[in-house]
């Protein structure tokens, strides 16, 4: 960067100098070049009057096509655009003021009209070449390198690839040399972007890294699945060379691929998967120029429902939760990214029935996160859990009914499905609750369920990094024990997909992909900390929590689940009720149990309303298992 200053301290008041210069030399050329030097003087009055019109037209005119507020060792195809729309507009309008002074016998009769179009040529090429020749100088103009420089292996020579060779080839802070590309794509072989070299396909980097004297690997392919991120890791870790990646598409979404958001490698980059088509016209739809609220803000999915909700320019984004200080941590974010969006921060508690019809008014769509979500913790607080999940739930849906809110889409779990602990079974509770209220009311309310997101708050994944960062040991419940997962950014793109596609009374499963053992899970972890597992990180098992099942279910074997217009998403529309089918009576006694204080005939409700669950089977939670 500190190359290109002299450059950028090139002010446009100097370019406006210049093209005055340019515009007179343009001229006398379209007549050199028309005429023979012989006629020159005989039309020297036509060209002087040539030049005073194209001086007072295209200099206003290059102005208000903004070229003259533009920094050109930046310029792009875009600017090679406008300059020509620039240039054309002016010498159409200089054409035709000297077109009507020849009408006129303004200027001497017989002016070779063919001379108008000669300017216009040359004018594209003066105005154009001297503005991108300061972008050529300062291509030209290496960055000073601090100390000895380090060698830069590229892995994707595509747009984000290409992005990366160029900072680095501007930054003298960096002081990397990008020596090549490996790419898997045939056609990029042996060819050159910005004079680096692809040499290889992404299978070959073990040898390249071995011949090529490689000191840092950049995995720069967004869209790769997390495989191909694991095969990248593996090989630079086996050979000791640091690596850094590009986040995943769905977490660029909205941001920048710049080399400012390369990190360290994640466990999510090598759990995501290869993102799909997206139908973004239908997202854009339900929620571009729309009032829109989320609840639970505060939290991991909340907040990033906020994030992605604000790319879609609504007319209003209402973030609510319980803790203030997460909705002011989602607040300042949010207001960061997306100053001008109107943004209003809510305080206020699910339980709260009148606070929630209040700040419903005008609501047009949304969004239902807030819930307790730990297991254990949910087992040893039926009363809280039902409070908050079926309870608050039940006020979120009525209000959004009483204020006529046009959409909304519960955010489930997998756990709901046949219920094996308090937690799972008040989902399956607040999924009836939004359903029976799509058929009461015709609305379009739906519900989402899916498994795990990595990384999310009181999830397995801070616990690990937290205990590997201890010198362990890691705790795991049990060696076959295996979960759905899904980066937050994906699984939060995906609710919205699904948001887009309900009409009512739908519940949304998101496809997602094979389950992924938790032991897998924690050696991938300490691999990634630079440890190994079983020599400096000891994995111990502490059997199976209360509540717990060896392996999640996302949907019931004898359910019919229809393809919807996304890949990753069916749709359920025959969802169980509660047994007797009086939910609100349900609903009644479950709160005066609540208020009561009686948990196990709570429980014992539980199981018999609920279709499938099996809460009594699980014995007595020890809050001190944590993992």
């Amino acid at each position: 960067m500190d190359a290109l200053k002299p450059f950028l301290r090139l002010r446009n008041r100097y370019v406006l100098i210049g093209d005055l210069a340019l515009i007179i030399v343009s001229v006398m050329g379209s007549f050199a070049l028309r005429l023979d030097v012989g006629q020159l003087p005989f039309y020297f009055p036509a060209i002087l009057a040539m030049c005073g019109v194209a001086l007072l037209i295209k200099v206003p005119t290059y102005y208000f096509f903004g070229l003259y507020r533009r920094i050109w060792v930046y310029a792009s195809t875009h600017e090679l655009r406008l300059i020509t729309a620039a240039v054309t507009t002016a010498s159409v309008l200089t054409s035709g003021v000297m077109l009507i002074l020849l009408s006129l016998g303004l200027v001497v009769p017989g002016m070779p009209r063919s001379a108008l179009g000669i300017d216009w040529l040359l004018s594209l090429v003066l105005i154009g070449g001297s503005r991108f020749a300061l972008r050529i100088l300062a291509e030209q103009t290496v960055a000073p390198r601090n100390g000895t420089e380090r060698r830069a292996l590229i892995v994707g020579a595509g747009d984000a690839g290409a992005l990366v060779v160029r900072e680095l080839q501007k930054s003298s802070q960096l002081n990397l040399l990008p020596i090549g590309f490996l790419d898997d794509d045939p056609a990029k072989q042996k060819q050159e972007i910005y004079g680096v070299p692809v040499i290889g396909f992404v299978k070959d980097i073990s040898d390249v890294l071995e011949d090529r004297h490689v000191n840092e690997v950049i995995f720069a392919i967004p869209s790769a699945p997390g495989k191909v991120v694991r095969l990248v890791n593996d090989a630079c870790r086996a050979k000791g060379i640091p690596s850094r990646t590009m986040p995943g598409i769905y977490e660029l979404i909205g941001g920048k691929v710049n080399v400012s958001r390369l990190r360290e490698v994640d466990i999510t980059d090598l759990l995501r998967r290869e993102p799909t088509r997206v139908h973004e016209e239908m997202i854009g739809g339900v929620l571009s120029g729309k009032r829109v609220l989320v609840t639970g803000a505060g939290g991991s999915i909340g907040r990033e429902l906020s994030r992605q909700i604000a790319r879609w320019n609504p007319s209003e984004l209402i973030i609510l939760g319980h803790g203030e200080n997460s909705i002011f941590e989602t607040l300042l974010e949010l207001k960061e990214d997306y100053p001008s969006l109107q943004l209003t921060p809510i305080i206020a508690d699910v339980k709260d029935f009148e606070r929630l019809q209040i700040v419903f008014q005008n609501v047009q769509v949304l969004f239902h996160a807030a819930a307790h979500k730990h297991v254990p913790l949910m087992q040893a607080n039926v009363e809280e859990a039902i409070l908050n999940n079926v309870i608050g739930t039940r006020n979120v849906v009525e209000a959004a009914t009483r204020c006529n809110v046009e959409r909304l889409v519960l955010i489930s779990t997998d756990k709901a499905v046949r219920p094996a602990n308090v937690y799972g079974a008040t989902k399956r509770l607040a999924e009836m609750i939004v359903l029976d209220a799509a058929r009461r009311t015709g609305r379009a309310y739906s519900v989402v369920r899916f498994g795990n997101v990595l990384g999310s708050r009181g999830s397995v994944i801070p616990i690990f990094k937290k205990q590997i960062a201890s010198g362990g040991p890691v705790q795991i419940t049990h060696p076959d024990m295996e979960r759905y997962f899904m980066t937050i950014p994906e699984a939060v793109h995906l609710v919205l997909q699904a948001a887009s596609m309900g009409q009512g009374g739908e519940a949304f499963l998101l496809e997602m992909g094979q389950q992924v053992r938790i032991l897998d899970l924690a050696e991938d972890l300490i691999r990634l900390s630079g440890l190994e597992p079983g020599r400096d990180i000891e994995i111990e098992f502490t059997g199976i929590r209360p509540g717990e099942k060896l392996s999640e279910e996302l949907w019931e074997k004898d359910k019919i689940y229809e393809k919807t217009a996304h890949p990753d998403i069916v749709r359920s529309e025959h969802e169980d009720t509660v047994t007797g089918g009086d939910l609100q009576a349900t609903i009644t006694r479950l709160l005066a149990l609540t208020l009561a204080g009686r948990a196990d005939e709570i429980i014992s409700l539980l199981d018999e309303s609920i279709p499938g669950a099996k809460i009594r089977e699980t014995p007595s939670p020890d809050i001190t298992s944590v993992v």
